[in-house]
């Protein structure tokens, strides 16, 4: 009998910081359990070359922001000359000395052409110096069913969600790898973590992020690179502004479970974990829930967050279950009003 009494005693418990959880994410999760518990110092990046893939606007540029207060040098990387333009100056306006730090833009599909990626990046480390931290926001979403979505698409959205993010991380490793330093980040989505109905095409790619992500991260370990994965939910960017107009309504059904939340907030979180070492960097406590379903053989940077997260698993898996069955009366409801 003792022994069910503690049994039932853990599960009450475990419950408990559930709830607290859900009613006080942001203080739970951020302040008590990562800043509290599981402080690192984070690395300093004061002078140092961080480089931003989408950053003329939407996460990246916000992430560039945050890099020049904290003194880097900035490089931005995107197609649209004219954003990228006006996202310079705002980014110059935020660093930390204006005497001291260099900002540079550069208009370049990332997606394309991997030798004119390599070239592009080495030039900038000629005249901005080596890179130090990369981070890869590039991305498009399109949205639509299997059949629905031609190859043409699909091509699309490799190139950039998936290749554009290779090829800059292979262009950087080696001279990473001869620094002895450095930090990669990936920008995924919650869509790396689960299938959603209506983003076959998408979910794969952010599926592969995740892939390259976790071998990168041993690749890189013993050379001092850490890797973070950012997986945010939606998020209120001009890219999803777009992928709104093509969202079939089961695919915006599921979507409105989920509040969006603003690329500073990403940004700010993304920054954050990067410079702890974080493999996963998320927001809110459903993207903590879907990291801690899907960790599996995932990096950890810390053995009290990996037993932490050993005894959520099971409880994350039956609330994670909720949401499929959700899920599927949503697409259920609406198969039946098509007919």
């Amino acid at each position: 009998m003792e022994e069910i009494s503690n049994v039932t005693l853990i599960i009450i418990v475990l419950v408990i910081i559930i709830v607290f959880a859900f009613c006080f994410e942001d203080f739970f999760l951020r302040e008590f359990i990562f800043d509290l518990l599981f402080r690192r110092r984070p690395k300093d990046i004061n002078g140092k070359h961080v480089v931003v893939t989408g950053g003329s606007s939407g996460i990246g540029k916000c992430v560039a922001i945050l890099a020049a207060k904290h003194g880097a040098h900035v490089t931005i990387i995107a197609r649209n000359t004219h954003k990228l333009h006006v996202a310079k100056h705002e980014i110059i306006d935020a660093c930390k000395d204006q005497d001291v730090q260099k900002v540079k833009h550069l208009a370049l599909d990332i997606g394309k052409d991997y030798d004119a990626v390599e070239k592009a990046l080495g030039d900038l480390e000629r005249t901005m110096g080596p890179i130090y931290m990369l981070v890869n926001c590039a991305g498009t979403a399109i949205c639509g069913k299997i059949e629905d979505t031609s190859i043409i698409e699909l091509q699309q959205l490799t190139r950039t969600n998936f290749l554009g993010s290779y090829y800059c991380i292979k262009a950087v490793a080696q001279r990473m790898k001869v620094a002895q330093e450095g930090i990669i980040v990936l920008t995924a989505s919650e869509a790396a973590l689960l299938g959603i109905f209506g983003y076959s095409a998408y979910c794969s790619t952010k599926f592969a992020l995740r892939g390259l992500a976790e071998s990168i991260s041993m690749e890189f370990a013993p050379y001092n690179i850490s890797v973070t994965l950012s997986v945010p939910p939606d998020t209120d960017t001009p890219g999803f502004a777009v992928k709104q107009l093509y969202m079939t309504r089961e695919t915006k059904l599921i979507c409105e479970t989920s509040n969006l939340v603003s690329p500073e907030a990403v940004a700010e979180k993304l920054f954050k974990d990067a410079l702890i070492g974080k493999f996963f960097s998320t927001v809110g406590v459903k993207g903590f829930m879907l990291t801690v379903l899907c960790s599996g053989m995932s990096p950890f940077h810390s053995t009290w967050i990996m037993f932490w997260e050993s005894m959520l698993m099971g409880i994350f898996r039956l609330v994670g279950a909720f949401f499929r069955v959700q899920f599927q009366n949503i697409i259920r409801d609406c198969t039946k009003n098509s007919r």
